[in-house]
């Protein structure tokens, strides 16, 4: 029996892994999540929308397993098909209060489970979920890296990573314009120092992920949709080898189409 499967009214709110780094957070998020929807929702529609497709995607058309780290208030989860079967995790309690009263709202029995976790130390057995996605989170936690091995960890082999984030440009006028926002940005959690070759060094350093993806998203490139591959042991021996491209030359910036 699935330890997690519950039908949707009885969804839980576990409590697991949270720590004491992320209490500056945990309380930031709890004053959000009364008007979280109102203010964000629309800002990041057609990116929390380009990762389900993402997700969906790499999933088949008979659907999979489907992590969503960082789910908030589960304003993502009713656009995933059904076929799909959910857990979202998220640091805030409050906010997954409002995730379960939607899960209950529309009925959504693919949601396995809620749960009050840390990104970086997942409750989550290894190789669970064919697919991670995680939506404005890696540059809001206190050690990223860690964190993107946590996803991993939980990832099948064969399976992907999705992130959506706002990424530092590398030059020219959206450079600048960080600069001059840069407080505001990291009010926001989106740290203008953090460009695409952080990720790129981090799955090169890993070994067992690849980039597959990487396009630039509206408005003007500001947010980026990021797609590792988890890779497979046979896989992991061939890109070790000799003379294989580095990781950030696999996946060249897209414009979003």
């Amino acid at each position: 029996m699935n330890p997690w499967r519950r039908p949707p009214h009885a969804v839980k709110l576990a409590r697991m892994g949270a720590d004491f780094d992320n209490a500056n957070v945990e309380r930031a998020y709890a004053r959000w999540a009364p008007i979280y929807d109102l203010v964000f929702g629309a800002v990041f529609e057609r990116g929390r929308r380009a990762a389900i497709v993402a997700a969906e995607r790499a999933c088949g058309s008979l659907g999979g397993r489907i992590l969503e780290v960082g789910v908030g208030t589960g304003i993502s989860l009713p656009d995933y098909a059904r076929v799909n079967r959910l857990v979202g995790v998220d640091l805030s309690e409050p906010m997954l209060r409002k995730a379960q009263a939607r899960v209950a709202e529309h009925g959504l029995s693919n949601v396995e489970a809620l749960a009050v976790m840390d990104a970086e130390h997942l409750a989550l057995p290894d190789k669970s979920f064919d697919v991670v996605v995680a939506q404005y989170v890696i540059t809001t936690v206190p050690h990223p890296e860690a964190t993107l091995d946590e996803f991993a960890r939980v990832t099948k082999p064969g399976g992907e990573i999705v992130l959506i984030n706002h990424i530092g440009a590398e030059s020219g006028p959206r450079r600048l314009f960080e600069a001059c926002f840069a407080p505001l940005a990291r009010w926001l959690g989106w740290r203008p120092e953090f460009r695409f070759g952080r990720l790129a060094s981090w799955a090169a350093r890993h070994g067992g992920v690849r980039v597959i993806e990487r396009h630039a998203m509206p408005p003007l490139g500001h947010f980026s949709l990021i797609r590792f591959e988890r890779l497979t042991d046979g896989e992991r021996r061939i890109a070790a080898s000799p003379g294989r491209p580095k990781v950030a030359d696999q996946a060249a910036e897209q414009p979003w189409m």
